[in-house]
This record gives structure tokens, sequence and C-alpha cells, in this order.
């Protein structure tokens, strides 16, 4: 269902040319570009100027308009598979040919995070990682995007990039995202950070990283959900009882010990919790996508973001039991949503 009242039209933004001049018809599929550009910001917390390798992926029809799309703290720039990169992106069924995020209509613009160390800071922020997008976006000869798709951490980039650079942008849409964490998922993301940290000092690191995806795990789908999958008794399994649960939690706390380190989720997590922005700054027109069983960001946050931006905005409100994870699990519902996005700004 969809809260206050919708975004009105507006102009299509001026077709993106590529530093390489090339154009193609809009539904003519390119392979696109996976490449990395070294940037100059100014940190946050930093205080002085630096160079950051930015790794990208521009994905898409080449000349159709440009999309950034963003997403979790674990995502990465491939949003899809490619003919650069093989493997399956990490919102495989939202971002393709033919898709919501229509790749024959749009070039996806997607980068990998930068941490604390990539920048020589302390700490990373929201603001920093907007940063980065903006001035790749001068690099790749972009004026204007069509749109800012983020999700999740993505969705708090997204809301940093239209406060600080609303000229880039002719849309927003945020999903799972609002403009500061709730203390609840604070309170979450801190006692898994301790986790990390205790590895840290007494040589378990991976064990310790594993633990707190796990325990993250448990806050990103609801518990309707998770009784549903493992409803099932203890089993008796090399000398101590297993519950059906402990092996999604294992899987998965494996997988993410293999593509992310310890002091790099740290620094992400930790920017999660310093994202700070105020509603009021950001001008450019949103869609607020939020899910109804998200413990994470509570429906009651993104009505006060609603109320308090400084453009026009939406929200729509999607009935899923995935909790946080509804951005990942609910592509058929969220389809229409953001074609009409796109609709509306002529990408």
């Amino acid at each position: 269902m969809s809260l206050a009242f919708a975004p009105e039209a507006f102009a299509p933004p001026a077709t993106n040319v590529s530093r390489a001049g090339c154009l193609r018809r809009i539904g003519a599929p390119a392979a696109g570009v996976r490449d990395s550009r070294r940037v100059r910001i100014v940190p946050r917390y930093g205080g002085h100027p630096a160079d950051a390798e930015v790794r990208f992926a521009w994905t898409g029809a080449a000349g159709a308009p440009t999309v950034i799309v963003q997403g979790g703290i674990s995502a990465d720039r491939d949003a899809c598979a490619s003919a650069e990169h093989a493997i399956h992106g990490w919102w495989e069924r939202v971002v393709g040919a033919g898709l919501a995020i229509d790749l024959e209509q749009v070039r996806v613009l997607a980068i990998d995070w930068l941490d604390a160390r990539d920048l020589g800071a302390p700490s990373v922020s929201s603001e920093d990682q907007a940063d980065v997008l903006a001035a790749l976006l001068d690099e790749l000869g972009i004026a204007r995007c069509a749109a800012f798709i983020g999700a999740s951490y993505g969705a708090m980039v997204g809301l940093a990039f239209a406060s600080r650079h609303p000229e880039r942008a002719g849309r927003l849409v945020a999903l799972a995202g609002a403009h500061r964490p709730h203390p609840f998922a604070t309170a979450q993301r801190a006692v898994q950070r301790g986790i990390v940290r205790l590895g840290l000092a007494n040589g378990c690191v991976d064990d310790a990283l594993s633990l707190a995806r796990q325990l993250a795990l448990t806050t990103y789908r609801s518990g309707e959900e998770i009784g549903r999958r493992f409803a099932g008794g203890a089993e008796w399994r090399d000398g101590s009882f297993r519950w059906p649960v402990q092996d999604w939690l294992d899987l998965h706390g494996r997988r993410f010990v293999a593509r992310c380190g310890a002091r790099r989720y740290l620094a992400l997590s930790e920017s999660i919790d310093l994202h700070d922005i105020d509603p009021g700054s950001v001008r450019v027109p949103a869609m607020l996508i939020g899910f109804t069983s998200d413990r994470l960001v509570p429906l009651a946050d993104l009505c006060e973001l609603q109320q308090r931006l400084a453009a026009p905005a939406s929200l729509e409100v999607v009935e899923s039991p995935y909790g946080h994870d509804g951005f990942l699990k609910e592509h058929e519902r969220l389809a229409p949503l953001l074609r009409e996005v796109l609709q509306d700004c002529g990408a």
C-alpha cells in the first residue's frame, strides 16, 4: 500500500555519454565495464583529502540513462552477472535484461564499498561513500544519473547522496533504509562487532566473524519466517544435539568469512551506526520502501523520514515475512514499484 502522496512526474535527464564517446541505441545490450578509478574526496572523519581506488561495474545498454544500484554492506559492485563477471550477482532477480531494472533500457553503475583503510581514515561514513560515487560519476563523464536505487546500507548512502549531490540524481529509491539507525539495530550490531573484536584479540577471528554473521542473520529475517522453515526438533550429531536452524546459520557464516575480512566488516558495520542525515537536506524526489516485519528499519522511522523530506516522497509498505531481507526476497512485488520509478524519470 502507498502512504501519503506520490512523487510528481519529472522531466527525463539528458542521455549519459561515457568518455569513450560510444553511443548505442537504447535496447541494444552491452557487456559494460568492470574496472577501477582513482578518486579524491575529503573523508568525514579524516580531515584531509584522500585518494582512493574505487572498484566499479557499469553494465547495460551503452548510451542509456545510468542508474546507481547499491546494496547492503555484504553486497558488492556485481548486482548481476555480466560478460566480465559470470558469477550470479546479489540482486540477480531484479537487475538484468527484461527485469525490473532492465539492462536493455538502462545502464547500472555500482561500486564495491570502501572501508576506513581505503580512505586512510579512522572511520568511513555513508557521506564518504556518496562522495566517492559522485567523484566516480565525474570520472566516467556522467553529469546526472536517472535514479539512485539503494537497499539497506545502500539506501543510507542514497540518502547521503541526495543530500550532498541533489543535482546528480533524478530520483531516489530507498529500500529498508532510513535517515538514521534505530537503537535496537545499533545494539545488535554493537554485539556483533564485540564478537569480532574478541576474535581478533584471541586469534580466532574466522570463528568470531562467522558467529557475528550468524547473529546478524537472526535480525535480518523475521521470527515467523525462521519458525516456518526450521520447526523441526534436535538430532544427535557428532557428539552433541543439533537443531535444523544451526546448519543454515553455519553455512551462511562460512560463506561470509570467505568473502569479507574482519576489519572491513567492523568498518562497514560501524558506518551504519554513524549514519545520520537531516531529511530536510534531501531535495530529490523519493520513493521509500519498507517491509512490515523489518525489525532493523521499523516503518515508524520511514514514516518520519517521509514526512520530513524536502522533496515529494511516497512510502510503499510491502507485507512480507522476510524481515529486513525483504528487498532480496520480494522481487516480484518490488518489480512494479521499481519499473514505475524508472518510467517516471525517463529511464
